[in-house]
Order: structure tokens, then C-alpha cells, then sequence
């Protein structure tokens, strides 16, 4: 019997050793700050139709049920879903009673990479949740709201459709952009048939560009002196309607991020709005949404390019809605957001850029009150971590030359054309340019992931602290509890207190008869203010950054009681003797 046991000890032992896999077997090592073995593969460098992105917030939903669920906020245009995740911690709460961030991206069609950027936020707080001690507190703490595309018809446009870096920034409504009368009768016209609308130049004896000797891909400006080989005729295209442009009258011309309720003008005023606030379908939809969800404190939105970490407002006229209070928060976070994306700067819309009447970005803080950004993303320092400006094409050729070996350039071939006779067609891509290449997408996506973090880290936290009772006699004693923030960010920032857009802040006690309810607004020199209806409900109009609010009651009973913050932006916080 004793030589069976051993024998069977032996064979377990080596079952064992079978089903343990060696150093030598094993395939992953995990990189410090990526998930090891995510439950949801993605590769994140490349771009996805509107119909990837859905099936990639489907699977995360699906894979991460406590902490991702996928709803539809609206329909576009064209009827598709606007799919929005909500990425929290549910075992500790419902996601309204958190402090939110909101994130979107692709709002102008050709601004790509915002969608991806939006959605490895997604990806990457749930696929780190299991093993990331900071993510589990955040996400125990505070809710997202990531909406990958708000603009899901002309995303595909651009995909699947023939267009140029530029084209179409708008949605896909077909209107008369030419004036002419007509509709649409002048869409982009890819005649060689490679889905890039890119340029056409024809040989001219009186022509100002030859190919550089050294490389025939870059036209050469020849001197003021000289005549050169080549002439530039635009983009590749046939007049269609006869009037003597190109590609003139396609889908769009309107521009989504001039829809927004907040300092609107019409279009003779600012290029692009239409006929009154919230027109599209889909700005709508993230409006009501927003309106519904008071918790939203913080924004983030994503575009394209130029390495830009932007705040408002968008509008010399509005400068007095951002008082000092607030941008210092703004500043604050920004200036650790150019630590974290190198190459981005910190910028003012309408004094570093251009004025913008109608914007997202000052809809969600002037209407709303929430801390909002615009990131402008790619930045030509990417490519060779030199500030060589965007659009320089000795640039980009050398990248197309070294990093991307070719694949960012339609090479020159003749064509002959029904207007201007034989032509050359070549170019850069739709996809190059503002767009990253492939090899740029997840460090930058990660970068940009990790501001966003940062801000919504920031958002406020509530805390009960010090809550001590002093002996009044006559059966009275005083409770006095001190309720921190302990994040940069007010539970109200100076325009919701100026145009009062949300509720105070509550600050509750059960389980004693109040007598009297205080704020207490100087301990050392006693001095309170006073709520003599509903005392022990007291009602705080803000609770600052990094900062406190003392309340004190005047009960007459209670050994046993508990006190309670409630705030929309602050979410809640307990404390039980």
C-alpha cells in the first residue's frame, strides 16, 4: 500500500510540473502602465468605421459588466445610434451619484483620431481596473461618459468615400454650397479611383513648380526669375456642374461646432451655423444628455490638429465669463497636461487661435458650468520631436520617407482629363497629415488618456471629517462636522454660482432633533449664518477646491446619528457616529 501512495504522489507531482508552463512557455510579460492580458483585443493603430467603434464598445461592455454599460443618447442624421459607454465602478454605486466626465471626440468628420482617443480611455480604465490600485479608487470614486463619434454619418463619409485631410469637416446633410440653386451636384470626383482626393498638375511653359531632381515626389517653387515645368491646378476632380470649380458642391459645408447654444450667430456672422442652436440631431442629443446629468463636472473633447490643450471662451466678447477663480483650475490642470504631452501647449481659443462663435466648448461651461477642454490632437513634433510646423511638406516627405516608407503618398501618374487634357495625380492621403500615422496612435491616444484622467481625477471629492459635539447645558449640545474637498475643483464653479445653474450642495443630519442649523462662516470669531428653515437639511452654495465648510446644529436629542453630503457635482458623503 505504501508503495502505491508513493508512486501516486509521484504522478500527481508530475501532472503538476505538466500544467505549470515554464519561463520558456509563456508568451506575455506585462509592460508597465498597459493591461497584461486584456479581455478585449484592440490594436490601436489603426482607425475603425463607425461600425468598429460600436463593435469595440459592445465587447468592452460585454466583458466588463461591473464597470461598462452602452446606451444610445440619440440618433443621427442618417439614423445611425449614438453610442454612449459608461465606464464606473457599479458595486459602489450608481454612476449619477459620482462626479462625471464627460469625453467625446469626432465631431468634425475628418478629425478622426478623436474617436480611438476617446475610446482607449474606455478600453484602458476597464482592462487596468483589476490590477491598478489608482484605477479601482477612480473608478470607485467617479463616472465617464465617453461618446467615441458624435458625428457617426460623415465619419463614414470619410472613411468609405473619396475625400482629401480636409474634407468633409461637416456632416452629411446635402445643401446648396456653390449657390447656384442646386444641391450637391459638384461631389468629390476620384478619378483614379484610390478613395484620396488628392492634387493634379499639368506641364505649362509658363509654369512656376518643377519636381525636385532629387526626389519627383515635391513640387519645387522656382525662383521669381524663372520659369519652371509644372502647374499647380488644385484638387483632383472634374467641374461637374459647369461653373468653372471643382468639387465644389459636395455634402457639408455647415460646421457641427458652430451649433451650440451658447453665443450663437448665424452664418453671416460666423461661417457655418445654421439656422438656430442645436439644428443637428446629434449635438442635441449630447445636450439633452448633459441636461440630464447634472453630475457632468468636467469635459473633454478631441479634435484635430496641432498639439493643442484649448479652454475658452472661443469669443473675445465673452471673456468675462472665465473669472480669475476658475482659471486657475483651468491653468492648473493644463500646465500638468503640457508635462504629459509633449509638444501640445496650453491655449486660449479666441486670443491663440480664432474666434468661435457657437462652440462645444463654451456651451458645456457658460450654459452648464462644467471645467471643459479641446485638445487639438497630432502635433508634426511627433514625427522627429522637432517643432517644424504643420503642413511642411520637406517634413513630411521625410517621414514619409523613413517612418512610413511610402505609404503616405499617392506617387504622380498621368491621367487624361475630360477639361485640362493630360494631367498628374498625386498627393499625400486622406489619412496623413492631421491624422496619425499608425505608429504615433496608441502613445499619443495613451498621453491624451491620461490628462483626461487627471482632470477627472480632480473633480471633487467629498469627505465628513472632524465632527466633534460640545455640552451647551440644558439638555443642548452643539455638533459641528467640517465637510473637505479634497480636489482641485469646486462642487460649483463661478458661473454655475453666478447664474445659479445648479442646486447647493446639502449637508444632512439624522438620528438628532435639530434645533438650529448653522454655516459656520468664522469658528474663531463665532460668527454663523443661520438656515432657520429645514435646519437640519443646510443647504452650502459651494464647497471649494482643496478646501472645507463647517456646519454646526444645536440639537436637543441624539446620541446616535449620522450626517450626509449631497452635492450634483460632488457626489455624496457619509459619516455615522
Amino acid at each position: 500500500m505504501k508503495t502505491k501512495n508513493i508512486i501516486l504522489a509521484l504522478a500527481l507531482s508530475a501532472a503538476s510540473l505538466v500544467s505549470t508552463p515554464s519561463s520558456a512557455q509563456q508568451k506575455f510579460f506585462k509592460a508597465v502602465g498597459s493591461p497584461h492580458m486584456p479581455k478585449v483585443e484592440v490594436a490601436w493603430n489603426r482607425y475603425y468605421t463607425y461600425e468598429g467603434l460600436v463593435d469595440v464598445m459592445q465587447k468592452i461592455a460585454k466583458a466588463h459588466p461591473n464597470l461598462a454599460k452602452i446606451e444610445t443618447i440619440g440618433k443621427s442624421y442618417e439614423g445611425r445610434d449614438i453610442m454612449t459607454l459608461t465606464i464606473t465602478d457599479f458595486s459602489t454605486g450608481k454612476d449619477t451619484d459620482k462626479p462625471a466626465m464627460w469625453i467625446d471626440g469626432n465631431i468634425h468628420s475628418n478629425e478622426v483620431q478623436g474617436a480611438e482617443f476617446a475610446l482607449y480611455s474606455a478600453w484602458y480604465l476597464t482592462e487596468m481596473h483589476a490590477d491598478t490600485e489608482f484605477i479601482q479608487e477612480l473608478l470607485r470614486d467617479k463616472t465617464f461618459y465617453i461618446t467615441p463619434t458624435i458625428n457617426p454619418d460623415a465619419r463614414n463619409d470619410f472613411f468609405l468615400k473619396p475625400n482629401n485631410a480636409n474634407t468633409p469637416r461637416s456632416g452629411v446633410m446635402v445643401l446648396d454650397n456653390d449657390g447656384d440653386g442646386e444641391a450637391g451636384e459638384d461631389e468629390m470626383d476620384d478619378l483614379n479611383g484610390d478613395g484620396h482626393i488628392t492634387l493634379m498638375i499639368r506641364k505649362s511653359p509658363t509654369g512656376r513648380y518643377i519636381k525636385d531632381p532629387l526626389d519627383p515626389r515635391r513640387l519645387m517653387p522656382v525662383g521669381p526669375d524663372q520659369v519652371g515645368e509644372y502647374e499647380m491646378l488644385g484638387q483632383e476632380g472634374t467641374d461637374l456642374d459647369g461653373d468653372g470649380r471643382i468639387n465644389d458642391d459636395d455634402v457639408g459645408y455647415y460646421d457641427p461646432n458652430r451649433d451650440w447654444g451658447w453665443n450663437w450667430q448665424p452664418d453671416y456672422v460666423q461661417r457655418g451655423a445654421l439656422r438656430y442652436p442645436f439644428t443637428l440631431s446629434e449635438n442635441r442629443a449630447v445636450m439633452e444628455f448633459v441636461m440630464k446629468h447634472p453630475n457632468i463636472a468636467g469635459a473633454q473633447s478631441y479634435h484635430n490638429y496641432g498639439g493643442m490643450i484649448l479652454r475658452g471662451p472661443g469669443a473675445e466678447e465673452d471673456i468675462g465669463t472665465y473669472n480669475r477663480q476658475d482659471i486657475q483650475i483651468y491653468d492648473a490642470i493644463a500646465k500638468k497636461g503640457e508635462e504629459m504631452m509633449p509638444g501640445y501647449r496650453y491655449l486660449t481659443v479666441y486670443k491663440d487661435l480664432y474666434s468661435v462663435f457657437g462652440g462645444e466648448l463654451d456651451w458645456f461651461y457658460g450654459n452648464r458650468g462644467i471645467f471643459t477642454y479641446s485638445n487639438e490632437l497630432m502635433v508634426s513634433y511627433l514625427y522627429f520631436h522637432q517643432n517644424a510646423g504643420r503642413g511642411n511638406q520637406d517634413e513630411q516627405l521625410k517621414v514619409d520617407q523613413l517612418l512610413t516608407f511610402g505609404d503616405a503618398f499617392v506617387d504622380w501618374e498621368s491621367y487624361d482629363h475630360p477639361q485640362f487634357g493630360t494631367v498628374e495625380i498625386g498627393g499625400f492621403k486622406k489619412t496623413f497629415g492631421r491624422a496619425h500615422p499608425g505608429f504615433l496612435m496608441e502613445q499619443d491616444a495613451h498621453r491624451n488618456s491620461a490628462f483626461t484622467i487627471y482632470h477627472a481625477y480632480h473633480t471633487p471629492k467629498l469627505s465628513v471629517m472632524d465632527v466633534s459635539e460640545e455640552d451647551l447645558g440644558g439638555g443642548l449640545k452643539a455638533i459641528t462636522a467640517t465637510i473637505f474637498n479634497e480636489r482641485m475643483m469646486p462642487t460649483h464653479s463661478s458661473q454655475d454660482l453666478k447664474y445659479n445653474i445648479e442646486r447647493p450642495d446639502y449637508v444632512s443630519i439624522e438620528g438628532a432633533k435639530v434645533v438650529a442649523g448653522f454655516v459656520v462662516e468664522d469658528e474663531d470669531f463665532k460668527r454663523y449664518q443661520e438656515q432657520k428653515l429645514r435646519p437640519e437639511r443646510i443647504a452650502v452654495a459651494n464647497i471649494p477646491g482643496m478646501s472645507a465648510v463647517k456646519i454646526r446644529w444645536i440639537v436637543s436629542s441624539g446620541s446616535n446619528y449620522s450626517i450626509t453630503v449631497d452635492s450634483a457635482k460632488g457626489g455624496k458623503a457619509n459619516w455615522s457616529k
